[in-house]
């Protein structure tokens, strides 16, 4: 701001005319002033449509997020919306998958804001996930070759997801900007589309600020932004089964099909002195797919194939790979549920896979 020009002491009036100068400095003191705090109350303006009606717990506000030119908006999550325990888990899972995944690469993820913003990360994850190499320099410093990079790389995303109908939600301004959300949406996508073995939480959602200038005035809105849907939805298996209808409308007669199922599979697992009585958990290991395989179709699965007393959920998903080969050996068609599922005990896919079981061999004695 200018300040105000220097009077010479030679040019100095008389009394009235001191007063007005003195009021016409008052006056200007004053403009300033106030423009002054103007600037001050629009910056207040803006941290307060952030906090608010959020919690008294402290945010970092950085001056672009509220010094914004007309029409320009910018997005952040509400910090309540971070603390959730479903948004915090499903970070945690995708944090993990990614370090499982580059594992030989020697590339550890702490924050996905900062450790995926410059394409580094996601084209290690995508030449591993899709098993193919990316025409891209390895190590990029300036902002302009990071961009590049990552416009090879989602350029390539796409081009795997767009056949498959997924809505693209984000861009390389977006992610090389450290923009969470549209990391997540892009993780997510990439997670589903390559059947990584990792269970995302379901229906996580997080509420979204978004701060506007419109006419000089900062205008805030609060919208939801949802993140994940179901596991079946997001691997685009839109068609319903009579387990869907099931579990949605009839859960009386979810029961009764529980019970049927048991005596079923107890009618042949018997036979080793075995008995179930959880559908959900005892299945969850492959072992009782894997021994119920053997005893319909009447032969011995050597121990060297499967874990008989598996620990790891690598070895769980193992046994319950091998079943379902097994399973299609024996004629059946490829189990609409991942193994995946089934060791994180997910009833419905579980029973999907013992349905199929039961209509070929209900019969067999």
């Amino acid at each position: 701001m200018s300040s105000a020009p220097l009077r010479s002491p030679t040019l100095r009036p008389h009394r009235m005319k001191k007063d007005e100068s003195f009021l016409g400095k008052l006056g200007g003191t004053l403009a300033r002033k106030k423009k002054a705090k103007e600037v001050s109350d629009l910056q207040e303006e803006g941290k307060n449509a952030i906090n608010a009606p959020m919690s008294p717990a402290t945010i970092d506000i950085h001056p672009e997020d509220t010094l914004l030119e007309e029409n320009e908006e910018r997005t952040m999550i509400d910090p309540n919306s971070k603390e959730d325990s479903k948004f915090k888990e499903l970070i945690k899972v995708l944090i993990d998958w990614i370090n499982d995944v580059l594992v030989e690469e020697r590339i550890i993820v702490k924050q996905l804001e900062e450790d995926l913003y410059d394409g580094q990360v996601l084209q290690k994850l995508l030449e591993k996930l899709a098993d193919r190499k990316l025409n891209v320099a390895e190590v990029t410093q300036s902002e302009i070759g990071q961009k590049q990079k990552l416009q090879t790389v989602l350029e390539a995303v796409h081009d795997l997801l767009r056949p498959h109908g997924w809505t693209i939600k984000w861009n390389v301004d977006s992610i090389h900007g450290k923009h969470l959300i549209s990391i997540l949406h892009l993780l997510v996508a990439l997670a589903m589309h390559f059947r990584a073995p990792i269970r995302l939480p379901e229906h996580v959602s997080v509420q979204v600020v978004v701060v506007r200038k419109r006419e000089g005035l900062l205008q805030t809105a609060h919208v939801t932004e949802e993140l994940t849907t179901t596991t079946e939805m997001m691997m685009g298996r839109f068609e319903r089964d009579a387990f869907d209808t099931l579990f949605d409308h009839a859960p009386d007669k979810l029961s009764v099909v529980k019970k049927s199922l048991i005596t079923f599979v107890n009618k042949h697992l018997n036979k080793l002195n075995l008995e179930v009585t959880e559908l959900e958990t005892q299945f969850a290991d492959g072992v009782y797919l894997v021994l119920l395989m053997g005893l319909l179709e009447d032969y011995f699965v050597p121990l060297h194939n499967f874990y008989l007393t598996p620990e790891s959920f690598d070895q769980k998903v193992h046994n319950v790979s091998f079943a379902f080969e097994l399973m299609q050996d024996g004629g059946l068609k490829k189990p609409k549920a991942r193994p995946e599922d089934v060791v994180n005990l997910d009833l419905k896919s579980t029973l999907r896979v013992l349905y199929n079981l039961f209509t070929k061999y209900k019969n067999v004695e």
